[in-house]
């Protein structure tokens, strides 16, 4: 079990490359993967896609990728653009003749224009040659990306199956209780009609029909079974290896939907107060669901 919050980082260097990927992944419910690179590099999107896509199924993943060149290595000064310079100040004559007042370019004004100043040669870099360098780096960064959703899903687990354990707890108490419901009806029915000076007798035909149909309207056998085959499939889809963040939301609301009919036909104060309690406890582990893949 994987959650969908995490964060790797990668690095590999060629003789002509050294790449830089980090990995962000947060919640969606759909897979999501943003690739951000270099212009250059544009072309590798496809490629970083690719390399991520099989081991996500549910989340937003931004891959970050930078590089540049090798300390020590002379390509890698900063170097300058002089006809980009030029022009750039030749535009600034033409501004001034047409304004009528002379304006001059600051130094910060050519630091702020893309291309005069280029650090290293990253935008010029060859594809398949950073790509040698990106390659390994990213699949370092997903790994330490992978591993740190492990351990997240690990802690995620733990909770589901202490929830999973109140939930049972919950159920087994509406499991004792329910059995007891007609009786008790029974005798309500006994003392209403006594109060009313009306007496009848406890083998009164007419009171077991009664108390019949009230048995069979407040029946939640069945809903208490479909509860316990859910919980037994939360149990296999939590220690399953496979993502399972669909179908475990997917069974929170049949959970929610048993619960709700067993305080609907129930007709009972504690049992009602004892699916309030549930459906509580099972909207904090609906939301934890959310986190994982």
């Amino acid at each position: 079990m994987h959650s969908m919050t995490g964060f790797g980082r990668g690095t590999h260097t060629t003789e002509g490359w050294l790449a830089s990927v980090e990995t962000a992944s947060i919640n969606r419910k759909q897979a999501e993967i943003v690739a951000i690179l270099p212009r250059s590099l544009q072309s590798l999107e496809s490629r970083v896609r690719q390399a991520v896509m099989p081991h996500v199924s549910r989340g937003r993943v931004q891959i970050s990728v930078r590089i540049e060149k090798p300390e020590g290595s002379e390509s890698g000064q900063i170097r300058i653009n002089p006809a980009l310079a030029r022009s750039f100040e030749s535009a600034f004559t033409d501004l001034s003749l047409i304004i009528g007042r002379p304006l001059h370019p600051t130094p910060a004004d050519f630091v702020r224009q893309p291309g005069i100043l280029e650090i290293g040669e990253s935008e010029h870099a060859d594809p398949e040659e950073a790509w040698e360098a990106i390659a390994p780096a990213l699949n370092q960064a997903i790994t330490n990306l992978n591993v740190m959703r492990a351990i997240e899903g690990m802690h995620l687990r733990e909770d589901f199956l202490a929830r999973l354990s109140k939930l049972l707890a919950f159920t087994h108490a509406i499991s004792e209780h329910a059995p007891s419901r007609p009786e008790r009806q029974r005798e309500m029915l006994l003392k209403r009609l006594s109060d009313m000076g009306i007496p009848l007798g406890t083998d009164d035909e007419r009171l077991a029909k009664e108390v019949a149909l009230f048995a069979d309207r407040c029946d939640i056998s069945e809903e208490l079974t479909r509860l316990h085959s859910h919980f037994e499939k939360f149990h296999g889809y939590i220690h399953a290896e496979e993502p399972a963040g669909r179908p475990l939301d997917f069974l929170c609301q049949e959970l929610f939907r048993e619960f709700n009919t067993i305080g609907s036909k129930a007709n009972d104060a504690l049992i009602a107060q004892t699916v309030v309690e549930a459906k509580t406890e099972l909207e904090k582990l609906r939301e934890q669901i959310q986190n994982i893949e």
